[in-house]
């Protein structure tokens, strides 16, 4: 289970819990969400299900750390989407993701979070960062870019491969 709270200057990243489905089914209800992901908006039982697989924090096998977090807005706390990273390599390598319920997209909060999550995996030493971005997905594109990922041209899935090696050193 993630236990790593952090926060930014307008939201608080929340570790996931079971119990945010109730809510989290209404960030993720827009169908236009899955436009470049496939998929449909998940009901409340599979949401369920999914964040009681995913609270675990491991794969069954031991070799991926999951962590996720809900993105809440600061005093009221309503949440808006989600980040996760998924640490391998004894934590060399993370990959990467964002979700931003259709109703408060284009306000910067994807990249705001985003950018907390990257500089939560530097401070634990992760030296390589992957996301995965449909080529069409102009605004995941402009997060991945401003949290310091690149393009690398290669394509995986239909979905370009997004990279950040280790940081520089300060």
């Amino acid at each position: 289970m993630t236990t790593d709270w952090m926060s930014s200057a307008r939201l608080r990243l929340v570790p996931l819990t079971v119990a945010d489905a109730d809510e989290m089914v209404g960030v993720l209800s827009g169908a236009a969400l899955y436009a470049f992901t496939g998929g449909a908006p998940p009901g409340l039982d599979e949401l369920r299900a999914r964040y009681a697989w995913q609270v675990a924090g491991r794969s069954p096998d031991g070799r991926e750390e999951w962590r996720n977090w809900v993105l809440r807005l600061g005093p009221g706390g309503q949440a808006v989407g989600y980040v996760q990273a998924t640490i391998t390599g004894e934590e060399q390598c993370a990959e990467i993701a964002w979700v931003i319920g259709l109703e408060w997209q284009g306000r910067g909060y994807a990249t705001e979070a985003a950018r907390e999550l990257v500089a939560w995996l530097d401070s634990r030493g992760v030296r390589v960062i992957r996301a995965h971005i449909h080529p069409g997905h102009a605004a995941s594109a402009a997060v991945a870019r401003r949290a310091g990922l690149a393009p690398t041209g290669l394509m995986e899935d239909g979905e370009q491969l997004w990279l950040r090696g280790a940081p520089a050193p300060r």
